[in-house]
């Protein structure tokens, strides 16, 4: 005998459950239901004999859903332990959108008792029949109060989603805020209320309407979500990258190698920055998208010569940001931008040490950045540190506005030309020599056990010195 028995209540019609599920709720004395609030449980209370217990209560004495389930799971937990067991009803099918039956489960298992899952029809497969959608397309399928809680939605846009338990106006308010994020403010949505069931109906409202539905949202409201009307979605553009790399695909994008794709990078970043910096965003979108091709035919060949793949890519800048961000994610208190990016240095620190690298402050800027953007990195890190830096010329001849000191570094670049200097050249080889003098500091400083950013500042104008 099973010490638990959870049975799917299926979508809400009788008729609907399993024979099964339907023999063991009648020929049972006692069943436990998570909730009353079911259509099924309306023919159940006609079943001469049968005890219904709700677990109703706990909802109205708990906020916090996840206390709600763990305190049900809890007291499903207990009642096993009589001989009879217990026969616990869960709406739908017991696997999908059920936290207590993962709760049951676990703890179960840790304490030897047998658990038994009958089977039920879910909110899915009426939704289906309703939608007229194939489950194997494609479909996405998501728990809406766990998306509510997301910035961004953890779906392809490119392949339709169904979204379970949206029971109210508020979360239906939060779910529309962070579908924004990836689909444009009219995209056509489905509100489905009570699929699988006589009253069943349904509502179709562009995004940024979906929280006027108004009386619509219950705990039977599932929205379906279409695909975008074009593709969207970067497994597309990844899907096309690897077609034009393929035997039968384009011979030009066949041909192109890492290295052949550094000059388009370049020219295809600088369009991006010009097109930030005319304020034009659809000029912007357009331009990131070239970047964007850019990215994933670097990712195609490296997947193709078994180097990386993008799954590697995107998992290791992933972990960095919030190795980098404690504050944000794991509870780390700053109190403002100056105390992130002192902390971030130290981070960056530990995790040169941890790779064995020689610490420097410099050694990650890559040599290849124009001078000036060089020279202007440089300067910005060691300041972090509090250090003097380069020396200033006199503050009374530097002007104080970026249009003036822009004609400044123009006039001293025609300076340069008119003397036979070559002022990328010049600016190349002063970043060079500062480079060395922070490189000399902080070796010497490493040798004398000295941690240069606890210096004050005399000290450290001294070890500059």
């Amino acid at each position: 005998m099973n010490n638990i028995t959870i049975v799917g209540l299926g979508p809400g019609d009788p008729r609907l459950l399993t024979r099964e599920a339907w023999e063991i709720l009648t020929q049972a004395s006692e069943v436990c239901l998570r909730t009353a609030r079911h259509p099924t449980v309306d023919a159940l209370r006609a079943v001469p004999g049968l005890h219904l217990v709700s677990f109703d209560e706990v909802y109205e004495q708990t906020d916090a859903f996840a206390d709600v389930y763990q305190t049900i799971s809890a007291r499903i937990l207990e009642l096993a332990a009589r001989p009879q067991g217990v026969v616990y009803a869960v709406p739908g099918h017991p696997a999908v959108g059920e936290t207590t039956t993962q709760l049951i489960q676990r703890a179960a298992a840790a304490q030897g008792l047998s658990v038994r899952i009958v089977e039920g029809l879910s909110f899915i497969e009426p939704l289906l029949t309703a939608l007229r959608v194939d489950a194997l397309d494609g479909l996405q399928i998501a728990d809406a109060m766990l998306l509510a809680n997301k910035h961004h939605a953890p779906l392809d846009p490119d392949r339709p989603a169904i979204l379970g338990q949206l029971y109210s106006r508020l979360l239906a308010g939060e779910v529309k805020l962070v579908l924004l994020n990836t689909y444009p403010e009219d995209h056509p949505l489905t509100l489905v209320q009570a699929a699988g069931t006589q009253a069943s109906q349904t509502l179709q409202l562009p995004l940024h309407e979906l929280d006027h539905a108004g009386s619509f949202f219950d705990h039977l409201t599932a929205l379906y979500i279409p695909p975008l009307a074009h593709a969207g979605g970067y497994d597309a553009l990844q899907e096309i990258v690897a077609r034009l790399r393929a035997p039968d695909g384009c011979p030009w994008d066949r041909e192109q190698t890492h290295e052949s794709l550094v000059s388009p990078l370049l020219e295809e970043t600088y369009e991006v920055i010009a097109a930030i910096e005319s304020g034009d965003a659809h000029l912007l979108s357009e331009e990131l998208g070239d970047l964007y091709l850019n990215l994933a035919m670097q990712v195609q060949i490296a997947a193709e010569e078994g180097e990386f793949r993008l799954a590697d890519v995107l998992s290791h800048i992933i972990a960095k940001l919030i190795r980098r961000h404690p504050h944000v994610f794991s509870g780390l208190d700053v109190q403002n931008v100056d105390e992130v990016l002192q902390n971030w240095e130290k981070i960056k620190a530990a995790e040169r040490q941890t790779k064995g690298e020689v610490e420097s402050t410099l050694g990650s800027v890559p040599s290849a950045l124009p001078a000036l953007m060089q020279a202007e990195i440089y300067q910005r890190r060691v300041a972090r540190l509090g250090w003097p830096g380069a020396p200033a010329p006199d503050p009374g001849v530097i002007p104080a506005d970026e249009e003036a000191f822009g004609d400044l570094l123009f006039a001293l670049v025609a300076q340069a030309r008119a003397r036979g200097v070559d002022p990328e050249r010049a600016l190349r080889q002063a970043n060079a020599r500062f480079a060395a003098q922070v490189r000399a500091v902080e070796t010497r400083a490493q040798a004398a056990g000295v941690t240069l950013s606890a210096l004050v500042p005399a000290e450290r104008v001294t070890w500059w010195e």
